[in-house]
């Protein structure tokens, strides 16, 4: 998806999937979590990631 316009398409599809009485913090949070997960995919894809061992050492966690 993309094209010219595709983040107004994506923002459109998201919204019309929201219920009638959506808040506006509905609204934000659906383009957030959207903008969030693309760009976690473009990392990823980019490998710039961090292994799980080492997040896990980071917070004192056992991986």
């Amino acid at each position: 998806m993309r094209w010219k316009g595709w983040k107004q398409q994506a923002a459109h599809e998201r919204i019309d999937k929201l219920p009638d009485n959506a808040s506006w913090d509905d609204v934000v949070y659906e383009m957030v979590t959207r903008r969030e997960i693309e760009t976690g995919l473009a990392d990823s894809e980019s490998n710039r990631t961090t292994p799980v061992e080492d997040v896990a050492k980071e917070f004192g966690l056992k991986a």
